[in-house]
């Protein structure tokens, strides 16, 4: 039968009013508290920032878990709200959880190289972990460009100390990161000029850096938004991963310049002349229990440029496993739950006792 022209009209009406009820709550009200996992803070020091989860259960795995996060992005992407936070669903799981995160660089840290991060901040933070816990060895998983200084540290000093080492999309092939190749291109983009000026790189470049990677992204995302201002749950979500993904930061400005000359246009990592401090990278002398996740679709770090990844590690026991979903939604969101969630339980819970 046809539909009464009449009922379709009145729960259309119904639906934007309470659309714009919706918006008006959603312009007067805070969005949902975020990173509100009860933690201890171990380390604050400049940038750099370790946290300590409090345990959820009684009976906890022997080998401590130290999350790595990206230092462009806030730590909070692994532990959003009650129900989507991967430190809470480790800590349910038994795992003594840890955190490295970032806050932005003083002006007066523009002068942090990529050395204090590998040699300085992650050690300093591994040595807190096995003082906390009374445990020799750690697990250790990094995000992104977390994961990167993961592996730069894990080839120079993880051999005794590093029980498991995890990387979700992690770049060693940075010719195949073609977007931000275009943007890095030394043709046009005077880095040393940038960080002679500035001193840290500001987050507004970097939030803009990787707003044109999809540049119709935010537009589209704002107009569903508004379609779907009645979805109470829609909304939460939407807030939850619009303010991650805005909430960039600055980066350290030597930090920034070494970086982008050695990775961006050098690609050292994946050529064999990446050094640190004057120490050459040699990924083949990380032997621990290895697994890498990369997203099939991801726009940020495409498959190709993680894709060399585990030929180049020297573990016996390592993994590569390609997950549906995007950069983020890998790691945080109802994809994130149903497919890396579990998997990493499972696989650090095999190797953790």
């Amino acid at each position: 039968m046809p539909t009464d022209p009449f009922t379709t009209a009145a729960a259309e009406f119904e639906r934007a009013m309470l659309r714009n009820i919706k918006g008006l709550d959603y312009f007067t009200t805070a969005g949902p508290t975020l990173g509100a996992t009860p933690k201890d803070v171990l380390v604050e020091r400049g940038t750099m920032r370790l946290y300590h989860y409090r345990p959820r259960v009684d009976d906890v795995y022997r080998v401590p878990i130290l999350l790595v996060m990206a230092t462009t992005n806030r730590g909070y992407i692994f532990d959003m709200v009650p129900g989507q936070s991967l430190v809470e669903y480790l800590l349910d799981a038994g795992f003594d959880v840890f955190m490295l995160d970032w806050e932005a660089p003083r002006p007066d840290e523009r002068r942090l190289r990529l050395q204090d991060y590998v040699l300085d901040f992650i050690p300093s933070a591994v040595a807190r972990v096995q003082a906390e816990t009374g445990e020799s060895d750690v697990s250790v998983v990094g995000y992104c460009f977390g994961g990167v200084l993961s592996l730069l540290w894990a080839a120079l000093e993880g051999d005794g100390v590093l029980a498991n080492l995890v990387t979700f999309t992690t770049p060693v092939d940075f010719s195949k990161m073609e977007m931000f190749q275009a943007w890095a291109d030394r043709r046009f983009f005077d880095v040393d000029r940038l960080v002679d000026t500035f001193g840290n790189c500001p987050g507004d470049y970097l939030y803009t850096a990787f707003d044109m990677l999809r540049p119709g992204t935010r537009v589209a995302g704002n107009i569903r938004l508004v379609d779907q201002l009645h979805d109470d749950a829609f909304v939460k979500s939407f807030r939850m991963f619009d303010r991650w993904a805005a909430d960039i930061l600055p980066l350290a400005g030597e930090y920034f310049r070494e970086t982008t000359h050695a990775l961006m246009w050098e690609n050292r990592l994946n050529e064999g002349t990446m050094t640190v401090a004057g120490r050459q990278i040699d990924l083949s002398r990380i032997i621990s229990p290895f697994l890498h996740v990369a997203a099939e679709h991801d726009h940020i770090v495409p498959t190709p440029a993680s894709a060399p990844l585990l030929g180049m590690v020297g573990s016996r026991d390592k993994e590569e496993v390609m997950l549906k979903g995007g950069h983020v939604s890998l790691v945080a969101g109802g994809n994130a739950i149903r497919r890396l969630w579990p998997k990493l339980v499972t696989w650090l819970g095999s190797r953790s006792t």
